[in-house]
């Protein structure tokens, strides 16, 4: 008898378990897919012990026949997709059939549906694979999975499952990401004792955003928003001798980037909360966070990154979803149009906005890791507070994501107020367990902008009062008391004059009265070779002279002495670092940023009213006044109220 044999249905949906459903909010994620699929207004999400005992999710879509509900268990059995062409244009969240018997082979589940023309609906209830059980239920239109022991029958799996509050916050992740993807909907997700998230349907993404984290952290972030058609690089189309009489050219679509970018002065210490959606579907893509990452070089450390919330439209073909068996990974067909798009879609907003950072909120701005962008989630009753944070997404990253950590932005604190009790017990939903008060607060509406948000378009106006111990120059204007420090301002002026004349080959240069010969290692010889092209295009003359000594002839104007040679070193130290072939746009901004912070001015170097005008007025003409090159603020802003707060004038 042979040794290769062909596996049960039963394990062969184990194993596609293994790949589909890792931990409960993987049982969530498709089950709240298949619900948005369905067309849902209303979901609701209920978990006991970490989504371990149970997870119960209702949904009031289409429902199914009693035909199509036995059928959906079945391997590959979905009403998504016809034949293989599908595959090129998937429109839907959920396509490949195999999340329901995957699910219902390694735990209880009961499923109640109702297709809105029916009049019985189905009631299922299959152990382990096994249908145990099939009638007819009186139910209103829609669909209710239940699931419980999970993985009750694969007890390694079990094993491997993190603390009930880590788990509960993974769910509480992709609910609320969910929620955010889809302000239109009505989400509900409640624990075993009370409602961790109540998102009533709203009309904007701002108002959602409001409704879960409040105005606090709506009032980081940057609204974002960009189209540009696919008519230059399209679908391809057939020769014209191919073509029939009737052909119509292919609707080539549109790229649509929504969304929120946070400012400058709010930095994570990890891509954690970078959150992406390319169609509703929530992904983790390398080339998406490259994208961001370009967009904010040279605007925040390079240790530092953003909070982004950015939703992407694009035609399904121009995006393949079917290259994870999570599907939270995608290729997008035209990989470089979309980097660049992403790219300065961003780099534009803050180019446009230019955030200025208060004062007050820049002692409290150190770049600092948190868990994911979701509700508080307290610990289990004897549990430490240390486990009840995230470890990951809901979804696990794609390999090479080693910096994702925790992170959590949590509900902003309430100031005590005097306001009377809103007791309307009509307005309460029988039997979800939430107080008048908490309905009454997820049904605020966002308060009015009372005044425009800060920014650096009023720099032209500051005039200066004089310099604080030599280092840091104090304006004024109608907007308040502006703190502008001398040595960062200057170079991101001459940062960004770098860049321009380096961009059309004319960087200003001086030749040395007499060559500066500077000593090197015999590696960084090897370095110097590999970057003395671009060295010479920014303004340096550097030939070798001998087997470790390099003899510099010739230096862009304002360096010189020690400032000349450590601006070489550093520039072949971060080569050093460079694990990878550079890119030349890195190089090129790596080498103007070096020359820039050894050119600039100094602190402790008096400067009269003249010079300061000058220098707030050039720095006015920047396309990033936030911060420099290295990613420090250069202004801090002590607005016309908080002087008036402070001094309880209001």
């Amino acid at each position: 008898m042979g040794r290769i044999r062909i596996l049960s249905d039963q394990v062969a949906n184990q194993i596609a378990a293994g790949e589909v459903v890792d931990r409960p909010a993987s049982v969530v994620k498709e089950l709240l897919e298949n619900a948005l699929d369905a067309g849902a207004t209303r979901i609701r999400v209920e978990v006991e012990g970490g989504g371990r005992k149970l997870i119960r999710i209702a949904d009031n879509g289409h429902g199914m026949m009693r035909d199509d509900a036995l059928l959906a268990f079945e391997r590959h059995a979905t009403s998504k997709i016809r034949s293989s062409d599908d595959l090129l244009s998937i429109a839907t969240l959920g396509f490949r059939g195999e999340a329901l018997p995957s699910i219902a082979s390694i735990a209880r589940l009961e499923m109640e549906t109702r297709a809105e023309d029916e009049a019985a609906g189905t009631r299922i209830e299959i152990v382990g694979g096994k249908v145990m059980r099939v009638d007819d239920a009186g139910i209103a239109s829609g669909t209710t999975f239940t699931i419980r022991d999970l993985f009750f029958n694969t007890p390694a799996r079990r094993k491997f499952l993190k603390a009930e509050s880590t788990e509960l916050s993974h769910v509480t992740a992709l609910v609320t990401h969910y929620a955010l993807a889809h302000p239109d909907k009505h989400f509900e997700l409640h624990s075993a004792t009370h409602a961790l998230l109540i998102a009533p349907p709203v009309r904007k993404p701002e108002e959602r955003i409001f409704q879960i984290f409040g105005s606090e952290t709506l009032d980081q972030l940057l609204s974002m928003a960009a189209e540009r058609p696919f008519d230059r690089a399209g679908l391809p189309e057939p020769p014209p001798w191919k073509r029939d009489e009737d052909y119509a050219a292919p609707d080539p679509g549109f790229l649509r980037i929504s969304g929120f970018i946070s400012k400058p002065e709010l930095q994570k210490l990890n891509r954690n909360s970078i959150y992406i959606f390319v169609n509703r579907r929530l992904i983790r893509d390398r080339l998406i966070l490259h994208a961001v990452s370009e967009a904010y070089r040279n605007v925040l450390p390079p240790t530092s990154f953003p909070v982004i919330l950015m939703f992407m439209e694009m035609p399904p073909h121009e995006v393949d979803v079917n290259v994870h068996p999570a599907k939270t990974e995608v290729r997008f067909r035209q990989q470089s149009l979309v980097h660049d798009f992403v790219r300065d879609s961003i780099r534009n907003t803050l180019i446009q906005t230019r955030p200025a950072a208060g004062f007050l909120a820049a002692l409290t701005a150190n770049p600092h890791a948190t868990p994911s962008l979701l509700p508080s989630v307290s610990p289990m009753p004897g549990e430490p507070e240390s486990m009840a944070s995230v470890d990951t997404l809901a979804s696990e990253p794609p390999p090479g994501s080693e910096e994702i950590a925790d992170f959590k932005l949590t509900y902003p604190p309430v100031p005590p107020e005097e306001v009377k009790l809103p007791f309307v017990e009509a307005s309460l939903a029988p039997g979800n367990g939430v107080t008048p008060m908490a309905r009454h607060a997820c049904d605020a509406e966002m308060p009015a902008q009372e005044e425009q948000v800060p920014s650096l378009n009023s720099l032209a106006s500051l005039k200066p009062l004089g310099q604080l111990r030599e280092s840091f120059i104090l304006a004024v204007n109608d907007e308040g008391l502006w703190i502008v420090d001398q040595h960062v301002a200057h170079e991101r002026i001459l940062f960004e004059k770098f860049l321009r004349e380096r961009e059309v080959e004319r960087v200003q240069h001086q030749r040395l009265l007499m060559p500066l010969l500077v000593e090197l290692l015999p590696h960084q010889m090897v370095l110097f070779a590999n970057i003395s092209a671009e060295l010479e295009r920014n303004g340096f003359e550097v030939e070798p002279f001998g087997p470790r000594t390099i003899a510099v002839k010739a230096a862009p104007v304002g360096l010189e002495g020690k400032e000349l040679e450590r601006t070489l070193m550093e520039v072949l130290e971060h080569s050093e670092r460079e694990n990878q072939a550079q890119n030349l746009e890195t190089l090129r901004t790596r080498i103007a940023a070096s020359i820039a912070c050894h050119s600039a001015i100094k602190v402790n170097m008096p400067l009269d009213t003249v010079r300061m005008e000058w220098l707030l007025a050039e720095l006015a003409k920047t396309a990033h006044p936030t911060s420099c090159p290295h990613g420090r603020p250069i202004v801090l802003r002590y607005s016309w109220k908080d002087i008036q707060r402070a001094f309880q004038r209001i």
